[in-house]
């Protein structure tokens, strides 16, 4: 579930896969899209590799738009699917300014 809890200020949790990204997508990217977003990752329960997708299509999306997307309170395990992928560095580092 995605819930824009305050200006700059989101949370994704419960279990995201590729059947619960879906109606995600859209949101998440324009939140990016719209300013500097602070995504709080603590209450994803589970995660696959389509997790780690949209949150690489929201930095995308933030970069294009000029915006900085942080991303903060990593799952243990989702950050080790991003490990594995070698998208860590790419997902944990602050792009945009």
């Amino acid at each position: 579930m995605l819930e824009h809890t305050a200006p700059g200020h989101a949370r994704l949790s419960g279990r995201l896969d590729m059947h619960s990204i879906a109606q995600m997508v859209q949101p998440l990217v324009a939140l990016a899209r719209q300013e500097d977003l602070e995504l709080d990752l603590s209450a994803i329960s589970e995660a696959d590799s389509a997790a780690v997708a949209l949150l690489l299509q929201a930095k995308r999306a933030s970069l294009a738009s000029g915006h900085r997307l942080t991303l903060t309170g990593w799952p243990a395990s989702l950050l080790t699917l991003a490990q594995l992928y070698t998208l860590d560095d790419v997902l944990t580092a602050p792009i945009g300014t």
